[in-house]
């Protein structure tokens, strides 16, 4: 076998090679010779089948195991050469040639994609100077307030009026649609925060005035994009009777069992401590709003400037085929029926993703190499956990999303989040 292997550099490598028929066909005769020992034919006793004889009845799929073992042969020799460790070696190798000649030689060219060799120091003078923010005394009392109101209890109102934006209304409904109820449009005793926008546009505003057991038709328009075709679109009536108004009572003092409410880990909560603690997170949420928008856009613009580094190709041409099918979804239905069935036109399109595509891979090694600098981990039980509360935020089953995630392939991008968002938020609070 003639092999010739090739570190182009840090990143990427080569390995070619050319395979002779007669080194195919001795593949063939030593596999057909193993595979003998445990068939079984008539006419021959076990283990004595003659390997012309397996050869001639297995000949298609022998000729097929003999140049996926040259190939595996080819891999292992190359890397020997090569002196590549399997820790070195990133994603699965790139058959990028496997051609058979006229004569039946078979040559080979394998592309492998490395760890790049990486020197960055001095990343932290590209972080830039940002102003801490300020948190005033008015944002901290509408914080408390806003925390008050939200914990509040719901009482009906002790003096009669009317309804107004704000108050919750207890209430019965019956909607129509040319006429007919449809399904899921009544509720008895159902409350409704008025002004909270929950209900179909319009609907809230018609109820402001109406005073208790008083009856009201209320009709709206559902909207173009409503959930269920049916209706979307189509003008309906309800028939309402409210039942009774209802507000939150809100306290002027805070009482001591809801700054224990608020403050559960505190032996001794205080008013004044419970302010203290709201400012450090109104100040926090600045903080992570300013490092998102303004601090980390400038400084991955830098790094990925200042620093470089080579680029496994493999993983580059990855990077810009995810974000071309990515892409397509978005397209109308001309552009998709272009780039699909015209080869050209879509490796021209492909194309512009090459810049992003390299910026976002040059990256994601830096911050690796920097995670490990300033020695930030993440396990997989973190992962686990952030999947899990996300789901729990957004109503979904942890277990499903988690499940999806792993199907997909997509719990390494997931900690590869975590480490950045922690590794950015540890530079950025020292330069703060």
């Amino acid at each position: 076998m003639n092999l010739k292997t090739n570190k182009t550099n840090s990143a990427n490598a080569t390995i070619k090679a050319t395979v002779t028929k007669d080194q195919i066909e001795q593949k063939e005769t030593q596999l057909a010779q193993e595979a003998a020992k445990g068939m079984q034919i008539a006419g021959f006793r076990k283990g004595k089948v003659p390997a012309h004889i397996v050869k001639a009845r297995y000949g298609d799929k022998l000729t097929e195991d003999a140049k996926n073992d040259a190939l595996r042969t080819i891999y292992e020799q190359g890397i020997e050469e090569l002196k590549l460790e399997a820790d070195q070696i990133i994603g699965e190798p790139n058959v990028k040639k496997f051609d058979e000649t006229e004569s039946g030689d078979i040559t080979v060219e394998i592309s492998i994609a490395t760890k790049p060799e990486m020197k960055i120091e001095g990343y932290q003078e590209f972080i830039p100077d940002f102003e801490k923010p300020e948190v005033t005394d008015e944002e901290v009392k509408e914080r408390v307030e806003g925390m008050l109101k939200s914990s509040a209890p719901i009482e009906k109102i002790k003096k009669a009026r009317a309804l107004q934006k704000g108050d919750f209304a207890l209430f019965d409904f019956e909607g129509f649609v040319d006429g007919e109820a449809f399904e899921g449009g009544s509720a008895k005793a159902y409350t409704l925060e008025i002004g909270s926008g929950s209900f179909i546009p319009g609907f809230e505003d018609q109820m402001i005035g109406m005073k208790e057991d008083e009856g009201k038709d209320i009709v709206v328009t559902f909207p173009e994009d409503y959930h269920s075709k049916d209706l979307a679109g189509k003008e309906a009536t309800f028939k309402v009777t409210l039942l009774e108004i209802q507000e939150k009572v809100i306290p002027t003092d805070i009482e001591p069992e809801t700054l224990k409410k608020f403050l559960p880990e505190e032996e001794s909560p205080t008013k004044e401590l419970l302010e203290k603690k709201v400012k450090e997170q109104i100040e926090a949420e600045k903080l992570s709003k300013i490092y998102q928008e303004e601090v980390k856009p400038k400084f991955v613009e830098a790094l990925v400037e200042k620093f470089e580094i080579d680029l496994p190709e493999n993983i580059v041409e990855q990077e810009i085929d995810m974000a071309f099918r990515n892409a397509l979804p978005s397209m109308g239905e001309d552009e998709i029926k272009k780039y699909t069935t015209d080869v050209d036109a879509a490796k021209e399109k492909r194309e512009e993703y090459r810049n992003d595509a390299i910026d976002s891979v040059k990256l994601t090694f830096i911050v690796d190499e920097l995670a490990k600098k300033e020695e930030i981990a993440v396990d997989d039980q973190e992962v686990m956990q952030t999947l899990y509360f996300e789901a729990l935020q957004s109503g979904q089953d942890p277990q499903a999303l988690i499940k999806q995630y792993e199907e997909q392939g997509l719990l390494p991008a997931v900690k590869m989040a975590i480490v950045e968002d922690r590794l950015f938020t540890k530079l950025f609070n020292e330069k703060k």
